[in-house]
């Protein structure tokens, strides 16, 4: 039986973990902004899937075909010179990008569900007490980032690489992004480095490959892409989504997922908060969501710090 709300949906992603029963097959679909999702199985096959559908936005050289060719109006408001109309454009001009996660763990169908978010403020403490030793008794897997930075898989994807082992990253267009507009622009570095884990690894030895990034990353998206550094958002997560230091680039008028004042801390304060102190992160408390089915969300509640 579904849920009868439509599900709270982290990093405001709207996405949903599709569970499947191999006795019947179902439906769920829900919309808010650009984003969808989908709950559907399969009769039959007894495994699960992650369906992502995403909105892509519109070109702005195809909106004159939009306007001149007929399609379906209902008008919805009026009101002296304003109307409101929900359209049906044709198919050529109504693109949906769906991604698709299979076979989906119970992780990936958790991470999507529906759950509280609470705010955490982590103490350098509580990170060396709490968050540390949860990261290293967890298996995440990251095979995937070791198999773009080794060249065994997206190699075609490859936008740039600086190939110095300390110093270096490769950056990719990140899977959020079709690159068919600027939009929605959306790129990650990942540094070749294996032993920085997140943001509070970092002290003033990293300095050099951060700058790296940041110098690299605009001029490599500005000669590809044609977007200048100053239309450009260059930020970290914390906590990250995966524990192998990586660096986003978007859009900076594109709302991404992640990019609200919690979790992401801009690359420039970074460099300069080490420049003025290179165990600044090791010092400072920082604040971070979690979901409340999270396992670190329970390891905090134990600790009696939520």
């Amino acid at each position: 039986m579904l849920p009868q709300k439509p599900p709270v949906f982290p990093d405001g992603e709207q996405i949903l973990a599709v569970p499947q029963d191999k006795h019947a097959s179902c439906f769920w679909m829900g919309w808010t902004g650009l984003r969808g999702c989908e709950r559907i199985g399969l009769s039959g096959e007894g495994t699960d899937a992650v369906v992502i559908l995403e909105k892509t936005p519109f070109q702005e050289e195809k909106i004159p075909d939009l306007l001149k060719k007929a399609m379906k109006a209902e008008l919805q408001m009026q009101n002296d010179i304003y109307c409101t109309f929900y359209l049906s454009p044709p198919p050529e001009l109504s693109e949906i990008k769906a991604t698709v996660v299979y076979p989906a763990t119970e992780k990936h169908i958790q991470k999507y569900l529906r759950h509280e978010v609470h705010l955490i403020r982590e103490t350098w403490e509580d990170y060396q007490n709490i968050t540390l030793p949860f990261i290293q008794s967890q298996s995440f897997s990251i095979q995937w980032v070791y198999n773009i930075l080794e060249k065994k898989a997206e190699t075609e994807r490859i936008v740039h690489e600086n190939p110095d082992p300390s110093n270096g990253f490769v950056l990719v267009p990140d899977l959020k992004w079709n690159q068919n507009q600027l939009d929605d622009l959306y790129l990650v570095a990942v540094v070749h480095r294996r032993d920085i884990k997140s943001l509070r690894d970092l002290t003033a030895e990293h300095l050099p490959l951060l700058r790296n990034v940041l110098q690299e990353g605009k001029e490599a998206i500005a000669k590809r892409f044609g977007v200048p550094g100053s239309q450009l958002r260059i930020y970290l997560h914390y906590q990250p989504s995966y524990y192998h230091l990586h660096v986003h680039f978007t859009a900076a008028g594109h709302d991404a997922p992640g990019s609200s004042v919690e979790r992401a801390h801009l690359l420039a304060d970074v460099i300069d908060n080490l420049a003025m102190d290179s165990t600044f992160y090791q010092k400072r408390a920082l604040t971070f969501p979690l979901r409340a089915d999270e396992p670190l969300f329970k390891k905090f509640q134990e600790a009696g710090k939520v």
